[in-house]
């Protein structure tokens, strides 16, 4: 046995830790969660988080993101731990503790790579049966960014550089799964005054003009800074 093989033999048993990652976009119309088809065994061909096992070079966050780009090519713009999941027996392959991750993306079109066979975007109401507790991941992320949207405005890290008020009502009702009357939305978000009137207009629909806006950044990072609640 050499000496490398000898600085990972211990008297007690060790855990092997992962990462997953919960990737969130927004399509205009509704939330979606990005999956990838697993490649390899256990739940080979089923649908699962990017993740993978800890380098021993490198911290959670680190292989995080390197399993994030691996598998999906993707770099979030947002990106939280938000619990650790240590049940004994929730993977079958070995004793495995794995720190979750929430991440929120623009979205885009992925391709799996490394070991995973596809990736895809999910509506968060169409999630097929996942691999591992991934349905009970996916519930406590879904629950961590509708408290977050409170205190942090997402709508940056999911919105295209120039939206609709109507897209940006949308995106937060996809979220809260919940329906806002259009004009006090409106005024709640003007007062914010974190959105820059735009002169420019889309026409949603061929009877309606609609005016489009961006992110005032420098207000945008200070409430970031300071934390502000936004209360429906």
């Amino acid at each position: 046995m050499t000496m490398e093989e000898k600085r990972y033999c211990y008297r007690y048993p060790h855990p092997a830790v992962t990462t997953d990652c919960v990737i969130f976009g927004f399509d205009g119309s509704r939330l979606n969660v990005l999956l990838v088809k697993r490649g390899g065994e256990p739940y080979s061909g089923w649908w699962a988080f990017p993740g993978g096992f800890i380098r021993m070079d490198e911290s959670a966050d680190e292989g995080a993101l390197r399993e994030l780009c691996e598998e999906t090519q993707l770099k979030p713009s947002y990106i939280e731990q938000f619990h650790t999941y240590s049940e004994p027996l929730r993977d079958p392959r070995e004793r495995v503790i794995t720190i979750a991750y929430l991440a929120l993306v623009k979205i885009q079109e992925v391709k799996g790579g490394d070991d995973a066979k596809e990736a895809q975007w999910f509506p968060i109401d169409h999630i097929p049966h996942l691999a591992f507790d991934h349905d009970v991941i996916l519930r406590d992320a879904l629950a961590r960014l509708r408290e977050r949207i409170h205190f942090h405005p997402i709508g940056f890290e999911l919105l295209p550089d120039k939206f609709t008020l109507r897209e940006l009502q949308t995106l937060y009702e996809s979220i809260l799964g919940i329906r806002f009357d259009r004009r006090n939305f409106a005024k709640k978000m003007h007062h914010l005054d974190i959105l820059n009137q735009l002169d420019e207009t889309v026409w949603p629909t061929p009877k309606r003009e609609a005016t489009l806006y961006s992110f005032n950044i420098e207000k945008y990072n200070e409430l970031k800074q300071r934390g502000f609640r936004l209360e429906f």
